[in-house]
C-alpha cells in the first residue's frame, strides 16, 4: 500500500490536489469563521471524492497524503492572503480535518474486503464507514491544535457529530464517484501512452494546476 510514486502519475496527483484545494476555498464560505452548519459535512464528502480518485489511480497511500498536503498548503496560502495566523480556528482545524479524513480513509482501505472494494456497493459502504470514523476523529482537534471543534449553536455538541448522517450519506456517494474518476484517468494515461504524448502531458499538469490554482485564489480574495 506504501510504495514509491511513479513520476508519470505526479501530474494527475497535483491536478487533483489543486482542484480539491480550490473547492475547499469555494465551499469554505469564508475562511474567517468556523464551519457553517452543513458546510463541514459537505466538505467531508468532497475530501473523500478526491482521496478515492487518487487511490483508485495509484493504489498508493502516499498519494493520498500528498494531495492532503497540497490542499493544506492552499488553505494556509488562503490564510496568508487574509492575514490570518496558522493557528486560527479557520485554518488549523480544517488542516487537522484533512489529515483525520486521510487517516480514516487509509484505515478503512486497509481493513476492507478487497473484492467488495471493486464493487460500487462496497465502495459506498467504504464511504459511509470512512466518514463515520472521520467525524469521530474531528473533535480530537483540540488536543492537537489547542482549538476546540466547532459546535452546534447554543450547545457543546460538535458540528461534525451533529451532522454525521449527512457526511456519511454524501461520502457513500462520493467515494464510488472518486473511484470512477480514477479509472477514467487511468484510461487517459493508456491513451496518452499509445500516442507517445504522456511526457508532454505530465510536464503540463505537474505545475500548471498549482500555478493556476494560486492565481485563481489570489483573484478570489482580492475581488
Amino acid at each position: 500500500m506504501i510504495k514509491n510514486l511513479p513520476k508519470s502519475q505526479l501530474g494527475f496527483i497535483f491536478l487533483l490536489g489543486a482542484v480539491w484545494g480550490l473547492s475547499e476555498t469555494a465551499l469554505g464560505l469564508g475562511i474567517k469563521s468556523c464551519a457553517h452548519m452543513l458546510s463541514g459535512s459537505i466538505m467531508t464528502g468532497v475530501a473523500f471524492f478526491f482521496m478515492a480518485a487518487c487511490w483508485s489511480l495509484t493504489r498508493n497511500s502516499l498519494s493520498v497524503f500528498l494531495i492532503i498536503i497540497i490542499t493544506s498548503l492552499f488553505k494556509m496560502f488562503d490564510a496568508l492572503l487574509l492575514s490570518l495566523p496558522i493557528l486560527h480556528k479557520a485554518v488549523a482545524n480544517p488542516v487537522f480535518t484533512f489529515f483525520a479524513e486521510g487517516m480514516a480513509f487509509i484505515i478503512i482501505i486497509a481493513v476492507f474486503n478487497k473484492e467488495l472494494e471493486q464493487k460500487k456497493g462496497g465502495q459506498a459502504v467504504m464511504g459511509g464507514l470512512a466518514a463515520l470514523l472521520a467525524v469521530n476523529l474531528f473533535p480530537l482537534v483540540r488536543f492537537v491544535t489547542g482549538i476546540p471543534a466547532c459546535t452546534f449553536p447554543h450547545t457543546v455538541y460538535p458540528l461534525s457529530l451533529y451532522y454525521a448522517p449527512v457526511a456519511i450519506f454524501l461520502s457513500s456517494l462520493t467515494i464510488p464517484l472518486g473511484y470512477s474518476l480514477g479509472t477514467k484517468i487511468k484510461r487517459l494515461e493508456n491513451q496518452l501512452d499509445k500516442v507517445n504524448q504522456r511526457k508532454i502531458f505530465n510536464h503540463l499538469v505537474s505545475s500548471t494546476p498549482i500555478i493556476l490554482g494560486i492565481l485563481i485564489l489570489v483573484i478570489i480574495r482580492k475581488i
